[in-house]
C-alpha cells in the first residue's frame, strides 16, 4: 500500500496544478495519470495541439491574401507529416516540462486507473495497488460527447481527438455543430484544403456569445466555406464506400448530402461517473459533475473536486484557478473561488472572446445597461493588417458605469479579452478604461474606444449620445 497525504487524480492543467501547489506548501503528493503522459485533455489532445494547428492555418491563409498588400507568394505546397510533426513536438515540450517540474516538486507520479473504494483510499484498476491518501483531489475531467446514432465505429466519422490527428485532408469535410471546438477545427481543416460545411441545431454559431459579436466570423465563414446551415438537425448518418451520407432537416439545408468525413463536435461529458466516486461517499449528478463549495470541496470533508467535473464552464483556466483553492484550503489557507467573471475564447479567424455577463444575459435579467460598441473598420492598426470586420462591445450598468462585460470578434480577442476581464474584477467603470491611455495605433485601442462610445465622448467616429 502506498500511503500519502495529499492524492491527485488527473493530470491536466487542473490536476498538476492542485499537485504542485500543495507540494509547494510542504505536502507529499501524489499524482496519478491513466494516460501514458502528463498534462490531460489539455495539452495532450484539445488547447495546444489545435492552437498549433490553427497558427499554421493563420500563416497558410495569411499567404493566401498577401497579393493585396502588394506581395505575391506562391500556393503552399503542405507537407501533412510536417504539420503534425510541428504539433507533436510541441506538445511533447510541453508535457515533458511538466513530468520535469513534478520530478523537481518531489511529486510521486503514477501512471494507472484510479477508482474509489472507500472515503481514504482508491485503487489502481490495472495492477490492484492501493493507494491511502489523507486529502484528495478529484480532477478528472470531461470526455468527448458520443451520440450512438452517430457511426464513430467508421474511422470517417470523427470527435475532435480524431481530427486532431490529421490522417489526411478529406476533399468534403461535414462539422456538425457550430460551437467553439467545432469552428476551431473548420479553420484548421478549411486552411489545409477541406470544403467545409458546417450545421448548426441553433439559430447562431457560438450560441453562448452575442450575435452581433460572432456576426463578423459568420459572415466569413459563409463567405468561404460551402454552406453553413443554422436551426437544422443531423437525423441519420450512413456509412457508403463513397462516404459518409447524413440526413437533415432543417428549412435552408439539403435533404440529404455525402461527405468524405464528419467531425461531431457537439459537447464533452463529464467524468464524474468514471471513477466510483459514490464508494467514497461523493455524491455525482446524473449527468456526471460533482458539486462543490467555494473552497472546492465535496459533500465528503477530505475530498475535493475541480474542473471541468464539477460544472461549467469547462475551461482550463477555470480549473486552473480552482485547483490552486483546493490546494490551499488542503494546507490550511484561507481561499476561495470567488471570481466575477470567466473569459471564453475561441481561436477561429477572426477570433471571438467574451467576459461578464452577454447583452442577452442582462437583457433575461431586466438588467438596465448601457453599451458601446466599436467597428474596427475605424481602427487604424487593424486597417494596416488587412482587417475589417472586428468589433468591440462594452457593456455598463446604468447608474454607475461600472462595467458588467465584453466581447469582442477580431485579430488578437483572445489575447484583448483580459483588460476586460481585470476591469470587471476591479470593479472599473467607463471612465476608468476611457481615461486610460493605450497605446495608439493598437488593436487594444479599441477597448477604449467601446468605452468611449458608451460615454459618449469618442472623437475616432461620431459619438451615439452625449451621457450626461
Amino acid at each position: 500500500m502506498i500511503k500519502t497525504q495529499v492524492l491527485v487524480i488527473g493530470s491536466g492543467p487542473g490536476g498538476y496544478t492542485a499537485a504542485f501547489r500543495a507540494a509547494d506548501l510542504g505536502k507529499n503528493v501524489t499524482l496519478i495519470e491513466r494516460h501514458p503522459s502528463l498534462g490531460g485533455v489539455c495539452l495532450n489532445v484539445g488547447c495546444i495541439p489545435s492552437k498549433s494547428l490553427l497558427h499554421t492555418a493563420e500563416v497558410i491563409n495569411e499567404s493566401k491574401h498577401a497579393s493585396d498588400l502588394g506581395v505575391t507568394f506562391s500556393k503552399p505546397k503542405i507537407n501533412l507529416e510536417g504539420v503534425k510533426k510541428n504539433k507533436d513536438s510541441i506538445v511533447q515540450k510541453l508535457t515533458g516540462g511538466i513530468q520535469a517540474l513534478a520530478k523537481a516538486r518531489k511529486v510521486n507520479v503514477i501512471n494507472g486507473y484510479a477508482k474509489f473504494i472507500s472515503k481514504n483510499q482508491v485503487v489502481l484498476d490495472d495492477s490492484n495497488e492501493v493507494i491511502e491518501f489523507e486529502q484528495c483531489v478529484i480532477a478528472v475531467g470531461s470526455r468527448v460527447t458520443k451520440f450512438p446514432m452517430f457511426p464513430f465505429e467508421d474511422k470517417r466519422v470523427m470527435d475532435s481527438t480524431d481530427a486532431l490527428l490529421l490522417d489526411d485532408i478529406p476533399k468534403r469535410m461535414l462539422v456538425v455543430g457550430g460551437g467553439i471546438i467545432g469552428l476551431e477545427m473548420a479553420t484548421i481543416y478549411d486552411a489545409l484544403g477541406s470544403e467545409i460545411t458546417i450545421v448548426e441545431l441553433g439559430g447562431q454559431i457560438i450560441p453562448a456569445a452575442d450575435k452581433d459579436i460572432v456576426s463578423p466570423l459568420f459572415k466569413k465563414a459563409k463567405k468561404n466555406y460551402a454552406n453553413v446551415f443554422l436551426n437544422t438537425k443531423v437525423t441519420s448518418m450512413s456509412t457508403l464506400k463513397k462516404g459518409i451520407k447524413v440526413e437533415f432537416e432543417g428549412k435552408d439545408a439539403p435533404k440529404n448530402d455525402t461527405f468524405d468525413k464528419v467531425l461531431v463536435a457537439v459537447g464533452r461529458t463529464p467524468n464524474g461517473n468514471l471513477v466510483d466516486a459514490d464508494k467514497a461517499g461523493v455524491h455525482v449528478n446524473e449527468s456526471g459533475f460533482i458539486e462543490t463549495d467555494r473552497q472546492m470541496k465535496t459533500n465528503v470533508e477530505n475530498i475535493f473536486a475541480i474542473g471541468d467535473v464539477v460544472g461549467q464552464p469547462m475551461l482550463a483556466h477555470k480549473a486552473v484557478h480552482e485547483a490552486k483553492v483546493a490546494a490551499e484550503v488542503i494546507c490550511g489557507e484561507k481561499s476561495g473561488f470567488d471570481v466575477l467573471t470567466i473569459p471564453s475564447v475561441a481561436y477561429t479567424d477572426p477570433e471571438v472572446a467574451w467576459t461578464g455577463k452577454t447583452e442577452k444575459e442582462l437583457k433575461e435579467k431586466g438588467v438596465d445597461y448601457e453599451k458601446g460598441v466599436f467597428p474596427w473598420a475605424a481602427s487604424g492598426r487593424s486597417l494596416s493588417i488587412g482587417r475589417s470586420e472586428g468589433v468591440s462591445k462594452a457593456l455598463f450598468d446604468t447608474k454607475s458605469g461600472k462595467i458588467l462585460g465584453m466581447g469582442i470578434c477580431g485579430t488578437n480577442a483572445g489575447d484583448l479579452i483580459s483588460e476586460a476581464s481585470l476591469a470587471i474584477e476591479m470593479g472599473c467603470d467607463m471612465s476608468d478604461i476611457a481615461l486610460t491611455i493605450h497605446a495608439h495605433p493598437t488593436l487594444s485601442e479599441t477597448t477604449a474606444f467601446a468605452a468611449e462610445m458608451a460615454e459618449g465622448t469618442i472623437t475616432d467616429l461620431m459619438p451615439p449620445r452625449k451621457r450626461k
